[in-house]
């Protein structure tokens, strides 16, 4: 008896611990709030790692009703949000990243800024020294990286070769303050950055203008310093919606359809010497016998922007780097602007 009630001191003494060691929430703010400001102040609010302290948008009108509608503290200026937060999501337009995420920065602040990071690399590269001069730490938003269906497949990947990525969307007026490769194609440059373990050493691309003063319809081929080509399309004229990149690779073939978060995994081995009947086996000009299997990893389905707010808050709390960091985000926009600025307009 005497050492049932032990134990249970010991157990009580360490949830006691535990619960004092406990990492308190990161105060959050949100600087715009437009289309997807506001599901990232609706994400934040949910979240168990942050407290929702409130928001700026220079539209006094709009803030006025959101606030009303969802009970959001709507904050008069920028730099009040700014001092009564530990962390500030950027989620204002792209041509004011570099303005506002510099007033972050150099306030001490953590920054989570929408993608692309920058309108320019130089300013990117600003910001990404003003962040090591502060100490400070900064995710980008490439939502794509915490898709399931990529997630799904990361460790499926050993140096692919040829790359093919489709993303096309219905035309959004939203988007095009920005041209097609800095609103949608930037997306899969992240994403094959972050599996192509080389440096890029030459880039070709063609685009169209259909309904907008810079590009629709952009397509990109992206050629590394280790072999890998990459094939990319993105427009945001198209009839239907499109996401889907394909990863060629030694003995393997890998799908992502990021739209509908599905992916196939077909690799290739040598065939046994006496397979079953249902065995799929292809036979090469060199007799070579090669079985195909299907190799498909379970989907976790998940909130892709929740995933990457919080994959944040942990990087900030254990002080480790954050999944996609600005580097990363600087890395893919200088691909994006080499695309743009090598275009051939049609």
């Amino acid at each position: 008896m005497g050492e049932n009630l032990q134990n249970q001191v010991e157990i009580f003494s360490q949830k006691r611990y535990l619960c004092a060691k406990q990492t308190p929430m990161l105060k959050a703010g949100v600087l715009g709030a437009g289309h997807l400001g506001k599901i990232h102040l609706k994400l934040l609010n949910q979240s168990s790692k942050y407290e929702l302290v409130g928001f700026f948008d220079a539209d006094t009108e709009a803030s006025q009703k959101i606030s009303e509608e969802f009970g959001y503290k709507s904050f008069p200026s920028m730099e009040a949000l700014i001092d009564a937060c530990d962390v500030i999501d950027v989620v204002t337009p792209t041509i004011y990243h570099c303005e506002v995420a510099e007033k972050v920065i150099k306030a001490g602040k953590h920054l989570f800024i929408e993608k692309p990071i920058t309108q320019t690399v130089e300013e990117a590269e600003k910001l990404l020294a003003l962040a090591k001069e502060y100490g400070v730490k900064g995710q980008v938003g490439h939502v794509e990286r915490f898709n399931p269906a990529f997630m799904a497949v990361r460790d499926k990947f050993e140096n692919p070769m040829f790359i093919e990525a489709h993303r096309l969307a219905e035309f959004n007026p939203r988007g095009t303050d920005v041209p097609v490769v800095l609103d949608l194609m930037i997306h899969d440059i992240d994403a094959i950055l972050s599996v192509v373990k080389s440096e890029v050493k030459s880039v070709s691309a063609s685009g169209v203008s259909v309904i907008s003063e810079t590009p629709d319809i952009a397509n990109a081929r992206i050629e590394f310093e280790n072999g890998c080509v990459a094939n990319l399309t993105a427009s945001r004229i198209s009839m239907k919606k499109m996401r889907k990149a394909r990863f060629f690779q030694r003995d393997a073939y890998i799908s992502v359809d990021f739209l509908e978060k599905k992916c196939e995994v077909v690799k290739m081995k040598d065939a046994p010497e006496n397979p079953d009947d249902f065995a799929m086996i292809l036979t090469n000009a060199e007799g070579v016998k090669k079985q195909i299997y299907f190799d498909n990893p379970e989907i976790d389905s998940n909130n892709a922007i929740l995933d990457e707010l919080e994959t944040f808050a942990d990087a900030i709390n254990n002080n480790t780097t954050p999944i996609v960091t600005m580097e990363q985000g600087t890395n893919a926009l200088r691909v994006a602007m080499q695309v743009i600025e090598n275009f051939k307009l049609l």
